[in-house]
């Protein structure tokens, strides 16, 4: 089989950005968030639930699910939950589908699937190993403000404090870092630049590589 790895790590700690580095070393990746959107497109069982769930009012003109609008909704009324129980399901069978086909490609090859909650899910223990992305809390609010504002409204004093208020909110609904490190194999903090998590990156590689090469060797 080939070795299967969980990436994963807090709000904003920059998961897609290691993941698309591990990826141009050679790993196979495949990320949550892409699998999401696309179960989530008019005509997917995981829409249908959805829009019954949480109402038309998140649907758009045209049919398609209005992530911001959602989010939004999920996130002020407490219903984080609600929603992963219907999408988790159906990305996480996407996710053994292609981990599967990866493996009868070539045992050695590492499968890496970019998730934000791995943890939360229960689902650590189908990867062989995980590796947890960390950063400072004040390097996530800022990330994330960056993420949902544009660049006039982060010179507004009040809008910034609001997304930094929610970027608080989304990181205590997940696990601490300290936790999710305590479980990891391996840990990048993307605290620095970007020179320094390639260097932590390649090096996470190399041992990941080697035990591909293991588990290559014993199958």
């Amino acid at each position: 089989m080939s070795l299967r790895v969980g990436l994963t790590g807090g709000l904003a700690c920059g998961k897609s950005t290691v993941a698309n580095m591990f990826a141009a070393l050679g790993a196979n990746v495949i990320q949550a968030d892409p699998i999401a959107h696309e179960l989530m497109r008019p005509g997917q069982p995981v829409y249908e639930e959805v829009v019954k769930r949480f109402g038309r009012e998140i649907v758009e003109p045209d049919g398609a699910i209005n992530r911001s609008k959602l989010a939004e909704l999920v996130f002020a009324g407490g219903r984080v939950q609600e929603l992963n129980k219907i999408v988790h399901p159906a990305v996480i069978q996407r996710q053994e589908q292609w981990m599967a086909e990866i493996s009868e490609r070539d045992p050695k090859i590492i499968a890496i699937v970019e998730a934000a909650l791995i943890f939360e899910a229960g689902v650590s223990r189908r990867f062989d190993k995980l590796v947890v992305v960390t950063c400072n809390s004040a390097l996530k609010k800022a990330r994330f403000a960056n993420r949902v504002l544009s660049p006039a409204e982060r010179e507004d004093p009040q809008k910034l404090a609001a997304a930094h208020a929610e970027a608080e909110r989304r990181i205590k609904m997940q696990w601490p870092d300290s936790e999710k490190s305590a479980a990891a194999h391996y840990v990048i903090d993307n605290s620095g630049t970007l020179e320094q998590t390639e260097a932590q990156v390649r090096d996470v590689f190399a041992k990941l590589k080697a035990e591909a090469e293991v588990s290559r060797v014993s199958v």
